[in-house]
C-alpha cells in the first residue's frame, strides 16, 4: 500500500500534474494541504474518473485539505473536535479517514508567520488541539498515521542553513517541543532511514532559485503508530515532482507499506 501526503499549493493549478502524479506512481491514498478552492470547486468528477474517491475540507482562500483514496474512505472526520479558531473563523486544515485498513489524518498546520504575531500562539493552540484528537487512534492496534504539511521543522539538520531561521517561526523550542508531545502519544517520525539524499527537505521557496541550490526545509512529516511504522518498507521525498515549471513549493512524502 502506498501512502503520501502533499501540500500542492492550488489544487485546481496543478491538477494535470497531479493526476499524472497518480497515475505513474500508483498512490492508493494521497494527503492533500493547501487546496485553495471551496469544497464545491474540488476535482471530484476528475478525480473519480481517475478512480480515486475524495473527501475534502476546504471553504476558498489560503487552506483546505483533503484524503484521495482508492482504497476507501470511511469514518470520515472533518476537522478537529475542538480545533482553535482564528480570528473567529475555524479553518479548514484536518480531516481523517479510514483507508482499508488504515486509520490516516491530513493536516496543514498554521503557519504561524512571526513569533510575536497572534497566529503564532494559534498555532500552538492547534498543535495541541491535534495531539488530543490523535491519541486514541495513536494507540490503537490498528495501523494510523497523521501526515501533512506542519509548518514545523523537526531539528536543525531539517534546514538548509539554520543561522538562516534565528528568530522566526517553524524552528522554535515551543513549535518543536509541540512536535514532541505529538509524538509522545505513540507516533514516530516515519521518514528518517535511509534515503536518497542528505537533506531530505520537502520545501523550496521559490524566490532566489531555492529548489536549484537545495536551499529547503523539511516540515512535510509522517507520523505514524507502532503498528504503521512496522508496516513501513520504504519512505522517501519524491523531488521529481518539484521540478519543472508550474510545479508546487512543495515535494510529496511517499510511504509504502507491508500489510
Amino acid at each position: 500500500m502506498r501512502i503520501a501526503t502533499w501540500n500542492v499549493n492550488s489544487i485546481t493549478a496543478r491538477l494535470p500534474r497531479l493526476l499524472a502524479w497518480l497515475e505513474s506512481t500508483g498512490t492508493d491514498v494521497l494527503c492533500v494541504q493547501e487546496t485553495k478552492c471551496t469544497a464545491e470547486q474540488f476535482p471530484t468528477d476528475e478525480l473519480r474518473e481517475a478512480g480515486y474517491a475524495s473527501a475534502v475540507n476546504a471553504t476558498g482562500r489560503w487552506n483546505g485539505v483533503a484524503l484521495i483514496s482508492r482504497v476507501g474512505l470511511d469514518e470520515v472526520v472533518t476537522g478537529l473536535p475542538d480545533g482553535p479558531a482564528y480570528d473567529g473563523v475555524v479553518e479548514p486544515r484536518a480531516i481523517a479517514a479510514t483507508c482499508g485498513p488504515v486509520r490516516l489524518w491530513s493536516v496543514y498546520v498554521p503557519n504561524g508567520r512571526e513569533v510575536t504575531h497572534e497566529h503564532y500562539a494559534y498555532k500552538l493552540r492547534w498543535l495541541q488541539a491535534l495531539r488530543t484528537a490523535v491519541a486514541a487512534d495513536a494507540s490503537a492496534a490498528r495501523p494510523f498515521a497523521v501526515l501533512g504539511d506542519f509548518n514545523v521543522a523537526p531539528t536543525d539538520e531539517d534546514l538548509w542553513d539554520p543561522n538562516r531561521f534565528e528568530g522566526a517561526t517553524h524552528v522554535t523550542p515551543a513549535e518543536r517541543d509541540a512536535l514532541a508531545a505529538l509524538r509522545a502519544e505513540g507516533l514516530s517520525d516515519i521518514v528518517p532511514r535511509p534515503l536518497k539524499y542528505d537533506h531530505p527537505f520537502t520545501f523550496w521557496d521559490y524566490r532566489e532559485l531555492g529548489f536549484p541550490k537545495n536551499r529547503g526545509m523539511r516540515i512535510d512529516l509522517a507520523y505514524g503508530n507502532a503498528p504503521f511504522a512496522a508496516s513501513v518498507k520504504d519512505a522517501y521525498v519524491d523531488r521529481e515532482a518539484r521540478k519543472g515549471k508550474g510545479a508546487s513549493d512543495h515535494a510529496p512524502v511517499v510511504v509504502d507499506l507491508e500489510l
